[in-house]
């Protein structure tokens, strides 16, 4: 029988089992676990231990085996936990020097401990159970199709491509490198009529200019040398949906004027071919470059800059909505976690420092690092000193992105991807900390509102008065776009 009562008993009050033969360490680590609301079932014997995931197997945490429990004991309970489906977390409980461990033990816990300490191994428990069990409730792999971030600039592309969506109108895409413009372009598809046909990506700056004009429209057999078959282009792949060109900034002069005829005339020939094609093809186009600075010296004609400049859609790089960090680190772990390639916690501190960085990458470069993290620290928690030097706090830019965007970062401590936050090793001024937290958090609220003070102050939960008194208190009136004083 189990030393806390029945098996079920335990089960109904927390879903950690405690397996240790040292009085010492088996209370002192019961208390810590009973302190964070997650009393333990102390049980030793395995036969006892798969009576209670039996009452619930699929809700349990973690598996503490002391290092103190005979070896062939020990062993026994790994393989228990190892064999069981859905596989329960094992943690070795150790005092002194960390113990090897085998690819069937997820950690180990040293003890003395830390409540955090704690609390990230059961996180880390967590995670990995849900991964191994292919948890139905996950995130959809489409997640980050969606555009992610609360931020001013987000909340406008989401609007324009609400507008636009639904039309046949040709969009263009502007904007560096990493923003997400292919992400636009997808959201732009299955938000349209056109759902149901294809969406076709082709990457005009990757494709030889010799070799463009076939793989868009197509060729017969024996058109060139190589052609031993006769060969569907880009847009009757397409037909019916939409055709996504990439970096049409980058395709040569001779292609332009092919690619101009064809959303003119809505026709093409293939190669080697005299039989025209009519087509039915939503055109959405994407370019980093400044295509008017092209047109200006000649690398891009003015008539297709105007055909394909019929909705315009800027992405704004990362350092310019550095407000949208937190959210995207989450979602981009939760796509981790949902295509089970691992998992990674961030300290609010280590998320604040990724809001300082200047991001040249954008989206790309964070999700990069973050993959990155989750291979280097598996299913752990990354603080600010995990990170590589270049992302920590207080590197060159930090100050300059400070001024020249006002960026405001809220990130929510409740959130399973971010940990308990930590005092700096050099402390801190409470009282300047406490201010710059509210004047974040009122920027914040100014822009969730549209800058309309009244709305601002119900998001804040304080009468108007007393926002129009904090704004100029710290000089935010004149700064911001604002209404109804």
């Amino acid at each position: 029988m189990s030393e806390q009562g029945t098996p079920t008993a335990a089960l109904a009050a927390g879903c950690v089992v405690l397996a240790e033969a040292d009085p010492e360490n088996r209370d002192y680590l019961r208390t810590v676990l009973e302190f964070m609301d997650c009393p333990p079932l102390l049980e030793r014997r395995p036969e006892a231990i798969g009576e209670a995931v039996a009452a619930d197997p699929t809700n349990w945490s973690a598996l503490f085996v002391g290092e103190s429990l005979p070896g062939e004991e020990r062993e026994s309970l790994i393989r228990f936990a190892a064999g069981h489906k859905p596989r329960i977390p094992v943690f070795l409980v150790h005092r002194g020097e960390a113990p090897a461990v085998g690819s069937d033990v997820l950690g180990t816990l040293a003890l003395p401990t830390r409540y955090d300490t704690v609390l990230n191994l059961l996180h880390r428990g967590q995670v990995y159970a849900e991964q191994r069990s292919g948890d139905a409730s996950r995130r959809p792999l489409e997640l980050f199709r969606s555009l992610s971030g609360t931020s001013r600039a987000t909340r406008r592309i989401a609007k324009m491509i609400e507008q636009v969506a639904d039309t046949d109108a040709t969009v263009l895409i502007l904007g560096e490198s990493g923003t997400g413009k292919e992400v636009v372009a997808r959201k732009l598809h299955y938000h349209s009529s056109r759902r149901g046909k294809p969406f076709v990506p082709v990457n005009c700056g990757a494709i030889p200019s010799e070799l463009l004009e076939s793989e868009l429209f197509g060729h017969e057999k024996g058109s060139f040398t190589g052609a031993i078959n006769a060969r569907q282009g880009r847009f009757e792949l397409a037909e019916g949906g939409t055709l996504f060109l990439d970096e049409i900034g980058d395709m040569s002069m001779h292609m332009q004027v092919k690619l101009l005829r064809v959303l003119q005339e809505r026709t093409f020939e293939r190669v080697g071919s005299n039989k025209t094609i009519h087509c039915n093809v939503r055109i959405v186009a994407a370019t980093h470059r400044d295509l008017e600075e092209a047109i200006r010296v000649g690398r891009f004609r003015e008539d297709l800059y105007y055909r394909l400049n019929v909705f315009p859609i800027e992405m704004p790089p990362l350092r310019e909505r550095a407000e949208d960090i937190p959210v995207l680190v989450s979602d981009l772990i939760s796509r981790m976690e949902h295509e089970k390639r691992g998992s990674v916690r961030l300290t609010p501190a280590a998320v604040a420092a990724l809001c300082h960085y200047l991001w040249p990458g954008n989206v790309r470069e964070l999700a990069n690092l973050i993959e990155r993290l989750a291979i280097l620290h598996p299913y752990g928690v990354v603080d600010v000193a995990d990170l590589p030097e270049k992302f920590r706090a207080g590197q060159p830019g930090r100050d300059d992105l400070a001024v020249t965007t006002g960026v405001t970062v809220a990130v929510d401590a409740t959130d399973p991807v971010f940990a308990t936050p930590r005092l700096p090793n050099e402390g801190l001024d409470l009282k300047e900390h406490l201010s710059q937290l509210e004047v974040n958090l009122i920027r914040q609220a100014l822009d969730q509102a549209n800058g309309v003070v009244a709305h601002a102050a119900q998001i804040l939960r304080m009468r108007r008065t007393t926002l129009v008194e904090k704004l100029r208190k710290y000089g935010l009136a004149r700064g911001q776009d604002l209404a109804e004083f």
